[in-house]
């Protein structure tokens, strides 16, 4: 079994604990065992218990972000460390990147990095998708590093596979200590007017940078109110992509936020939406399904990544 070290800031604790969920199968299957200092008990010295897990650890995780950069014990302790190790060829270090950063010019940013092509996991529409594509990448490391022992029923028949329960019995717990909540309607009130507020500034921020990277292309963002905004993208003079975003609320028929191409007098067109949902743990947007893919649980980066592929969709025919 592989020892698996995360090195993360606590800022990022969701998506580090989103991720272990993910690592289960691995974990089920004896491939690796991972460790994190939320595992360290009462009255244990904190500096020295992480010191002695990463030191033993064939597998270290960097949960990059902005949090983790900004970080002088994940920055200069854990990482600097963790890439030591690797250059000696002790371990294997795998920056997983979570969200957008300035980190490739850092010492760790020659390194293969997780997801694939190191795109943040924030930036997916379904994290999901995201965290299976850092579980499948961690075990083909892990096979790399030792072939995976397969799971036996019988005992084992020497003392040398024995576990010494009694240096690990502090350590020995599961990972899997999420319960669900219930969310008030305050809270989902809130989120949706939150996420239309980010939809809004994505495509505000979106379209001055395509117009700034093409000298043919102007674009047009125009908020009508507090509740809808609409874009439009011109080729050399001519419009080739437009839409209008709007806010409707818990009361809206359709959805609580919605997206129709063209002009804001085309009130009864509907190309997509989306609905606050939660699946016991985390808030999120699931879309109609019109365009989108129904069974989805959206981010707010994920809703406003997804809606502007749709408004792209005509730019890059």
């Amino acid at each position: 079994m592989i020892k698996l070290f995360f090195s993360y800031s606590h800022r990022d604790e969701d998506l580090r604990v989103e991720l272990e969920t993910h690592l289960s199968a691995l974990k089920r299957q004896n491939v690796i065992e991972a460790w994190h200092d939320r595992r360290i008990s009462a009255g244990k010295e904190f500096n020295g218990e992480i010191s002695q897990h990463l030191e033993n650890s064939k597998i270290i995780l960097l949960l990059i972000s902005p949090y983790f950069i900004d970080s002088d014990y994940c920055y200069d302790i854990e990482m600097t460390r963790a890439l030591e190790l690797h250059n000696k060829g002790v371990a294997r270090v795998i920056p997983v990147i979570l969200r957008p950063s300035d980190w490739h010019s850092l010492p760790f940013g020659k390194l293969q990095a997780l997801p694939k092509d190191g795109k943040p996991i924030s930036k997916y529409p379904d994290l999901h998708d995201a965290f299976l594509e850092i579980t499948l990448g961690i075990r083909a490391v892990a096979k790399e590093i030792d072939v995976a022992p397969e799971i036996k029923s019988e005992a084992p028949k020497t003392n040398s596979s024995r576990v010494d329960i009694a240096s690990t019995s502090s350590h020995i717990r599961s990972s899997n200590l999420r319960v669900k909540r219930t969310f008030t309607q305050r809270e989902k009130d809130r989120f949706e007017r939150d996420a239309y507020e980010y939809i809004e500034k994505y495509f505000e921020n979106s379209l001055a940078e395509l117009e700034a990277r093409n000298a043919n292309i102007e674009s047009e963002f125009r908020r009508i109110d507090a509740d809808q905004f609409t874009t439009t993208a011109y080729v050399n003079g001519a419009v080739v992509s437009s839409c209008v975003i709007r806010f409707h609320g818990r009361g809206g028929f359709s959805g609580a936020i919605t997206f129709a191409y063209g002009s804001p007098s085309n009130s009864g067109d509907l190309n997509e939406s989306l609905s606050v949902v939660d699946d016991g743990y985390t808030l999120g947007l699931k879309p109609l399904g019109l365009r989108l893919d129904r069974n989805s649980q959206l981010t707010f980066e994920g809703a406003a990544e997804a809606f502007w592929e749709m408004f792209m969709g005509n730019l890059q025919r």
